[in-house]
């Protein structure tokens, strides 16, 4: 079964609002919280708008992925599409958010009357009775913020002497530099290079990809990743409207790559037209997003033509939309790990 990809380029813009909330959530409110983040996102799938495909303009915003302005460190999964939408709603140019306490202990505060953005931690722990009278004890989940999408309650690891561990979700709300006074003057600085538009050659692009080591076989007459061969197959760069969307597309076709068996190892056997398939797209289609927005690269819809199976996808489980951002945040940071110099990517799970 072959991921095959379009690659004329397409432009959408993405819309909708973020609620505030702050604290630990409980089953109730964390089942609210996915489905109103699902319900945002399949009105706007509706309307034919995909939530990673934003107004990019590189006289105020340049492409990125946001990152907490006190630690420095990047969110990840269904922070990244709450935290870009409230970039765009909101007019901001930086995409650096912080807590109400981190604004303080900056020297700055957040201005009377702004409104915040829910962003949101998954964990487990291991509760107390679970080891013989110990204190409970937190352990990574694989889950950086957005990461814990399996849901809330008991998750038994097994039987013999395995503990049982519960999943958490905890809710934060942040402010973008933007809405507050009297922070360190180069907070408010948008942080990146020049964007890349209609250009050739992207020279950090062409090393991520040389070092991945994939198969790449280049004069294909259309795009695709093979699984059963781990090969992508790709168009010549001239043969794309746009030379930029080139890497665009080599970038989604990287994306499927870091599903298979030897990497990430997620579910490839989905037939074309199945939902299983669609849920395949709907990762790699974000993991490009995330990967080219990185690599300064504006994101555009790679993909539009799967929007009726991922509303079908979206609808069928509220959760389904956090566990793409949170394998495609774990495909684009396996991607990225290859650009020339690259260190080992900080743990986004620290969205406070």
């Amino acid at each position: 079964m072959a991921y095959h990809h379009t690659y004329r380029s397409r432009g959408n813009r993405g819309a909708g609002s973020a609620g505030a909330m702050e604290g630990a959530a409980r089953p109730r409110p964390m089942e609210e919280l996915y489905a109103t983040v699902t319900a945002r996102i399949v009105a706007e799938l509706e309307e034919g708008r995909l939530p990673w495909v934003q107004p990019w303009d590189s006289s105020a915003v340049l492409a990125g992925l946001p990152c907490n302005a006190s630690s420095g460190r990047a969110y990840s999964g269904i922070n990244i599409l709450l935290l870009w939408h409230a970039l765009f709603e909101g007019g901001f140019s930086a995409q650096r958010w912080l807590t109400f306490k981190q604004a303080e202990a900056l020297g700055g505060h957040v201005r009377k009357g702004e409104r915040g953005v829910t962003v949101c931690y998954a964990d487990r722990f291991t509760p107390k009775d679970a080891r013989g009278g110990n204190e409970g004890v937190g352990g990574a989940a694989g889950g950086s913020s957005g990461h814990g999408a399996s849901g809330g309650g008991d998750a038994s690891t097994g039987g013999g002497d395995e503990v049982r561990q519960v999943a958490f979700l905890k809710r934060f709300t942040v402010f973008n530099v933007a809405q507050c006074d009297d922070l360190p003057e180069h907070l408010y600085q948008a942080a990146g290079e020049e964007q890349r538009a209609d250009v050739v050659t992207i020279p950090e692009a062409e090393a991520l990809i040389a070092a991945s080591g994939a198969r790449i076989s280049i004069g294909a007459p259309h795009a695709c990743y093979i699984p059963g061969a781990d090969r992508i197959e790709m168009p010549m760069q001239s043969a794309f409207l746009e030379p930029i969307n080139f890497f665009r597309t080599v970038l989604h076709e990287l994306g499927h790559w870091t599903g298979h068996g030897s990497r990430l190892d997620r579910d490839q056997t989905g037939r074309f037209g199945s939902v299983s398939y669609g849920r395949e797209e709907l990762v790699a289609e974000l993991c490009s997003a995330f990967t080219c927005a990185a690599l300064g690269i504006v994101p555009t819809v790679r993909h539009a033509d799967y929007i009726g199976c991922w509303l079908e996808v979206l609808k069928a489980d509220n959760r389904a939309i956090f566990r793409a951002a949170s394998q495609a945040s774990k495909a684009a940071d396996y991607l990225l790990a290859f650009r020339p110099g690259a260190e080992s990517l900080p743990d986004a799970g620290d969205v406070a």
